[in-house]
């Protein structure tokens, strides 16, 4: 922009001076010109009149002179040269003069004073063929008048230059004849010398005056001397006067000034655009780092990233080799948000570039994609390169960080995506590290994760979910399993827990595994809930003191209208409250315990059950157990698998059970397969038993012909 101002500028300014020196150009040889012009034109008549005059004062000597009555006498040439020899002292002007007749024949002459004759005469005839006796034809031609008796010319022989007169006497107003020679005429001529020019010159006030044989390029410094017949062979030139290039030179400086005093203006535009144009390049520099750049980490933002990515794919598809992507999302920067302040939020987020900052290496990109979520490029990276990238991250990302005068640990999932292994292009590797990272949250968080094939089945669950749980929920297309839950003898059924499941038209059967956790996400899970609920509500009402317990999801229980969704569906399907058995998880109480406090006190008021699902698994099952009013904990599955009775996860199930006992809590085992399983837990004193022993989740019909039959477990307890 700025060069093209300036070029601008200048090209305005060479415009504006062109303009400027053509005007004075313009002036200038305009001034010449006229100047020449009236020269020439002064000259012209000066030269005219003088030769006019020449031309008369000859006739005026050959009329008043004694020519007629020499003429008349008896020896009329001898007569004559006696009457021009009389005569030299008034030819002053002339270097020769001569009667001759019309052929050619000097009957008399006078040249420097003396007598001349026909030798002299000859000479002349080498400057022109037009005088009497020569070649071409003479005639009464003259370069001020066609009808004048006398004619003139300037002729050059070559060495010598003249100025030749020649007089019809014949013709003149009182005619000069002689009937026995015939007409005469007076040829006079005068030798033009380079003095006699100069002083025409300084009679003229013009220098430079000389006669030329060439026509002059300039036809205003110069005039023909026409011949008698009108053509020219001779030029009077001279160098005219210039009176445009002597303004010129005075007023050169004033110019000369004018110029300088606008170059000068110029200049300082120059320096002021320029100084200005700086300043917009610095702030075009600054829009685009903060238009690439995230604010807050000060690392390349999504928008850089991705042509930072491009350019990398593109680079690796000229030079081979491969590269990795990587997304990594931080595990718990909400809670850390939350409790400390955005402030806090903000400086972890800058920790967080800086440590990611000094785990990769140079070439190697590192953008802030927004919010906690972050992106490395990683050239050149074989899978071992990968997974010790991805080591480096886990290593400093769990590693504490102090903000607001505390450390915090939040840890990171990492998802991986490999081209061209598994990609070639951005949006797919991105999708694919995504899906990717999708999988290191499900596998327990604080991960790194590769691509691989099949988690493509998730990402088609993934888009089947977004696409057909809505419907399915909307057009009551799911089904509902149950999984007993029996006394410790094993003997009898004494409540079951409602297992939703889906069979997609397409894809069959799909266990809650694969669409529980993307309806979270995607904003299904309190419709798809309250679905589960209300279903489970209407199927349970023909059990009568069967006690239904239902999963609530921490997004469900936290929503605001949870307690009255639950009590206006329980109205709705006219369940018994006392007969239903809520199961939550610590998930549930970690967000906000005060509300969750209340929302459980609302619920039981109500008569509803609550149950502390997947308990020993969190951090702190006890303070839940003395502040919140459970009716029964779930010992979860993890505690029975490979489980010996002297065994640590023994002693574990043991001290729970023993726990829950000593609280006044209903205590159920889940994941019971053996029966040794069953034996150890009726010895530890557990109240209800859960798991395959017994039976899988199946569906309501199931369960009215096990609840139809006595003892429906003996066989596989006896086994």
């Amino acid at each position: 922009m700025f060069a093209s101002t300036v070029a601008t500028l200048g090209c305005a300014f060479l415009l504006l001076m062109a303009a400027g020196a053509a005007v004075v150009v313009a002036i200038t040889r305009e001034s010449n010109r006229l100047e020449a012009q009236r020269q020439r034109e002064r000259i012209e008549a000066a030269f005219n009149n003088q030769i006019r005059a020449s031309e008369l004062r000859l006739e005026r000597l050959a009329i008043t002179g004694d020519f007629q009555e020499t003429l008349r006498g008896p020896a009329p040439r001898t007569a004559l040269q006696a009457a021009i020899t009389r005569l030299h002292g008034q030819l002053s002007d002339f270097d020769g003069a001569y009667i001759v007749t019309d052929t050619g024949t000097a009957l008399a002459g006078v040249e420097a004073n003396a007598p001349a004759g026909q030798t002299g005469y000859d000479g002349l005839r080498h400057f022109s063929d037009f005088i009497p006796g020569g070649d071409g034809r003479a005639g009464p031609i003259s370069l001020v008048s066609e009808r004048s008796a006398t004619w003139s010319t300037i002729a050059s022989n070559g060495s010598d230059t003249i100025l030749l007169m020649v007089i019809d006497l014949s013709r003149l107003a009182t005619p000069v004849f002689s009937s026995a020679i015939g007409p005469l005429s007076f040829v006079a001529y005068r030798r033009l010398s380079g003095g006699m020019l100069a002083e025409l010159a300084d009679g003229y006030r013009v220098a430079g005056m000389r006669l030329v044989d060439r026509e002059p390029a300039d036809p205003l410094s110069s005039l023909p001397i026409p011949a008698p017949d009108a053509s020219v062979g001779t030029w009077l030139t001279w160098t005219p006067a210039r009176p445009g290039d002597v303004m010129l030179e005075r007023f050169l400086w004033a110019l000369i000034a004018v110029g300088l005093l606008f170059s000068g203006i110029i200049v300082f535009a120059v320096q002021r655009l320029r100084a200005a144009a700086v300043q917009i390049v610095l702030r075009e520099q600054e829009i685009h780092r903060l238009a690439g750049q995230d604010e807050l980490s000060s690392l390349p933002n999504r928008r850089s990233f991705d042509l930072a990515f491009d350019q990398a794919l593109a680079t690796r598809d000229r030079s081979g080799g491969s590269l990795a992507v990587f997304l990594i999302d931080l595990d718990r920067f909400k809670a850390v948000n939350d409790t400390y302040g955005h402030n806090a939020g903000d400086d972890l987020i800058r920790q967080v570039a800086s440590r990611l900052l000094g785990v990769v290496k140079a070439g190697d990109t590192v953008a802030r994609l927004g919010g906690d979520e972050f992106g490395v490029i990683q050239a050149q990276a074989t899978a071992a390169d990968c997974a010790a990238l991805g080591e480096r991250i886990l290593k400093h990302l769990t590693a504490p960080f102090p903000v607001v005068g505390v450390e915090v640990t939040i840890g990171c999932s990492v998802g991986i995506a490999m081209a061209p292994q598994d990609g070639t292009d951005r949006e797919t590797l991105l999708r694919l590290a995504d899906t990717a990272l999708y999988e290191a949250k499900n596998s327990g968080r604080n991960r790194f994760s590769f691509f691989e094939q099949q988690m493509n089945r998730s990402l088609q669950v993934k888009r089947m979910v977004e696409d057909d749980l809505r419907n399915a929920i909307e057009r009551d297309e799911l089904t509902l399993h149950y999984q007993p839950q029996v006394s410790i003898d094993g003997a009898t059924i004494v409540g079951v827990e409602a297992l939703v499941r889906w069979p997609h038209p397409v894809h069959g059967m799909i266990p809650p595994s694969e669409f529980i956790q993307i309806a979270e996400e995607r904003g299904l899970i309190v419709p798809l809930s309250e679905w589960v609920l209300r279903r489970a509500c209407q199927e349970a009402k023909r059990w009568s003191g069967i006690r239904l317990a239902v999963n609530v999801s921490p997004i469900q229980f936290r929503h605001k209208d949870f307690v009255s969704n639950v009590i206006r569906i329980i109205e709705e399907t006219d369940f018994d409250p006392a007969q239903l058995e809520l199961e939550l998880t610590e998930g549930v109480l970690i967000e906000d315990a005060d509300a969750a406090e209340t929302a459980m006190m609302d619920i039981r008021a109500h008569g509803v059950g609550l149950a502390l699902d997947d308990f020993g698994t969190g951090y702190s099952s006890l303070i839940y157990l003395r502040r919140f009013a459970f009716d029964k904990i779930k010992i979860d599955r993890t505690f029975l698998e490979y489980m010996e009775e002297a065994g640590e996860s023994a002693i574990l199930v043991h001290s729970m059970a023993h726990l829950g006992r000593a609280l006044g809590l209903r205590v159920c085992a889940e994941g019971v397969e053996t029966p040794e399983q069953h034996r150890f837990l009726q010895a530890i004193g557990c109240h209800e038993l859960q798991g395959f022993l017994f039976s899988k989740a199946v569906p309501a019909a199931e369960i009215d012909r096990l609840l139809a039959v006595k003892n429906p477990f003996a066989e596989a307890l006896a086994a």
